[in-house]
């Protein structure tokens, strides 16, 4: 009889979202730029369309949300996270919203504005 995988096992390729979840992101030089919060999966293509990274705020309070086209973001064994090759300051100034506001994951407007800030076509 065939095991059942073990979907807490982050050693492989495959990771399950769940995992990515918390992972910290940094710069290039290694600064922590927050951590992974939420992917958003595009349920039409099974494609992960951005990684919402929750940066910013003291205890979690003024915490602000920023996507992140997927493909920015490159897995670094060494740093056990995720690197990207932007600075606290772009980050800062990148489309994002607070736990109060609603995102229009729908709307086209929205996911271009964030493609076009970190120079990435549409998913």
């Amino acid at each position: 009889m065939a095991s059942v995988t073990d979907t807490k096992d982050t050693h492989g390729r495959l990771i399950a979202a769940d995992q990515v979840e918390g992972t910290s992101i940094y710069n290039p030089a290694g600064e922590s730029l927050g951590s992974v919060e939420d992917v958003m999966i595009d349920k039409v293509s099974g494609r992960i369309a951005y990684a919402v990274v929750g940066f910013g705020g003291f205890l979690g309070i003024g915490n602000r949300h920023y996507p992140l086209p997927w493909e920015k973001l490159k897995y670094d064994t060494s740093m056990g996270g995720y690197v990207v090759d932007i600075d606290r300051r772009m980050l800062e100034g990148a489309p994002s919203y607070a736990d109060t506001d609603t995102v229009g994951w729908d709307d086209p407007a929205w996911g271009r504005r964030v493609n076009d800030y970190y120079g990435m076509p549409p998913y």
